[in-house]
């Protein structure tokens, strides 16, 4: 009887912890986008529970230490200004071990801070004054974008190629320290649209397509958002 209690308790608490949905804190701002099919995508999402936060509201939340609600952080903001106490924040997320998600025009966020960088795995370098035109990264609209597995994880996990009608970024700078996770060939596109990174104990995905609608609602985008959700959160 008493060992029959034990499993019971012990099932019970595991049903009850598998229950639990993955909280995610889903930042925007300073971009525009297609809001309302934006958060359908993630309110179609099983399992998962966002609260949205918009920039600069984000960040002093950061600064305040409300990411400490949250299992996974993602990110489809393009902000630039962010102080002393919101970069140390950062670090201590870092520090931590907080997993972040970055989406698409994200990685071409905090233009002034090098560190950035390091987190994300990549730049998408703003054309500006003090910038030579070589470096400057790039972008076209509007072109199928044809995605081919690097390496199998559990973000990639049952895919072996994506197809996008979306927008592509080239010239960017990249990591040699990232883990790819998809590449293209496309002639305008820079050659890996999704990679994994570590800033200091966190985990970090980068996942480039996700410009607009015809992205949002396709299956196999939300299942691979999904997926880097799940294994960001270890759930």
């Amino acid at each position: 009887m008493k060992r029959l209690l034990l499993v019971s308790a012990f099932v019970a608490i595991y049903f009850s912890v598998v229950a639990q949905p993955i909280k995610v804190m889903l930042v925007t701002g300073g971009h525009d986008f297609e809001a309302q099919p934006f958060f359908e995508m993630f309110d179609a999402m099983e399992g998962v529970e966002y609260e949205h936060y918009e920039q600069p509201s984000a960040n002093q939340k950061i600064a305040k230490d409300h990411a400490k609600d949250f299992d996974v952080i993602v990110f489809y903001d393009m902000w630039d200004k962010i102080g002393l106490t919101e970069r140390e924040a950062y670090r201590q997320m870092g520090e931590q071990g907080k997993p972040f998600l970055f989406l698409h025009h994200s990685l071409a966020s905090y233009q002034q801070w090098p560190e950035f960088e390091q987190i994300i795995g990549g730049k998408y370098v703003e054309k500006r004054t003090g910038i030579d035109e070589e470096e400057a990264s790039t972008y076209e609209h509007d072109v199928w974008v044809y995605c081919n597995v690097e390496n199998y994880t559990s973000v990639t996990r049952g895919f072996r190629e994506l197809r996008f009608f979306d927008e592509v970024y080239g010239n960017v700078r990249i990591s040699d320290k990232v883990l790819p996770l998809l590449s293209t060939r496309h002639p305008k596109s820079m050659e890996y649209v999704a990679w994994e990174n570590r800033y200091r104990n966190s985990r970090v995905i980068y996942i480039q397509p996700g410009h607009d609608n015809r992205t949002y609602a396709e299956a196999d985008y939300r299942k691979l958002i999904l997926q880097a959700i799940h294994y960001l959160s270890g759930k």
